[in-house]
């Protein structure tokens, strides 16, 4: 399932090359027939991220709510003027991985013809996306949407006035595990199991404390540091959380032997090898790249945790 940032990424691409464009809609799965037509000849005003769920507002006010959840997934295309999100790239799949490509497939006569279950399709004058297998994609009315999105948790990313505080309130007012809570989007809207891992790797903190045994600053830090992070998600279109020093490979090594990061300029992240991208996420049975302890896993809550147990025990 993509996490936040990944459903952050795709709202851009849909503002950049689509916003204000009128759509046809269709569902050549037959699926969403019936909410195609509600929306179908109406321009995009805006895409929006809660969370893992994206909110596509239309002209005449209802919005198209979609939830990616395991096997959804967008594809992309257009003529040579649909150049994507030029800021960030130009994904052409979001799903657990962004996988890059052009956006050829256009022809005189239009969009090429929707290969397997597209759900949903959106044409513009210049471009196409398709969606396949989501768990959720429903029309919803602006009072309706609002129903959803406040049964969600803060959103890291949209980061609002008072957001940080919110998060703590909820997350100290539970018994429950913190590592349990950060994945339930009623507490944090965005986190999934990398974010999890990471987050509570690199603040040292014991993945089966009781929330409510977390003080107030502790939970500050928590929303700070996953705010940070997933921002840098965004920006790289990948979970990147490993600090330049702990990289033992490539730029990362250098800047552990005294390279100064200033010269790596605004992309610290770029071209990470894979296996120096984070701390304990399927890092099982390799040594923790702190201590030198070996990197544990369990199943919590019908999902996978990675943890150091010495430098998460409280007493590293």
């Amino acid at each position: 399932m993509p996490e936040g940032h990944s459903v952050h990424r795709l709202a851009r691409q849909f503002n950049d090359v689509f916003a204000g464009s009128v759509l046809a809609v269709s569902s050549p799965q037959g699926k969403f027939a019936a909410g195609a037509r509600l929306i179908d000849g109406q321009a995009l005003e805006r895409a929006e991220a809660h969370g893992k769920q994206m909110f596509l507002t239309f002209s005449h006010e209802l919005i198209l709510r979609v939830h990616l959840g395991l096997y959804g997934a967008w594809d992309f295309g257009g003529d040579s003027t649909f150049t994507g999100a030029s800021s960030i790239g130009a994904p052409r799949r979001i799903g657990e991985q962004e996988v890059a490509g052009d956006s050829g497939g256009w022809g005189h006569g239009g969009p090429p013809e929707p290969k397997g279950a597209v759900r949903v399709r959106l044409v513009s004058a210049h471009g196409w996306a398709d969606l396949r297998g989501p768990t959720a994609c429903e029309v919803l009315t602006p009072s309706e949407a609002a129903v959803v999105r406040r049964k969600l948790g803060p959103d890291p990313l949209n980061n609002l006035p008072g957001d940080g505080g919110e998060f703590g309130r909820r997350i100290r007012k539970s018994i429950t595990s913190i590592a349990l809570q950060l994945m339930k989007q009623e507490v944090l809207a965005g986190v999934g199991n990398v974010y999890r891992a990471e987050v509570l790797f690199r603040l040292g903190l014991d993945p089966m404390r009781p929330g409510k045994s977390l003080q107030v600053e502790e939970a500050r830090a928590l929303w700070e540091d996953i705010a940070k992070i997933m921002a840098d998600g965004v920006r790289d279109g990948r979970i990147i959380t490993t600090e330049l020093g702990d990289r033992p490979s490539g730029l990362g090594a250098a800047v552990g032997r005294g390279l100064d990061a200033a010269l790596l300029g605004s992309r610290p992240n770029k071209d990470v090898p894979v296996q120096d991208a984070h701390y304990v996420y399927k890092r099982v049975g390799q040594p923790c790249r702190h201590c030198g302890t070996v990197i544990a896993m369990a199943e919590l809550g019908g999902r996978k945790l990675y943890w150091c147990p010495h430098c998460q025990s409280g007493k590293a």
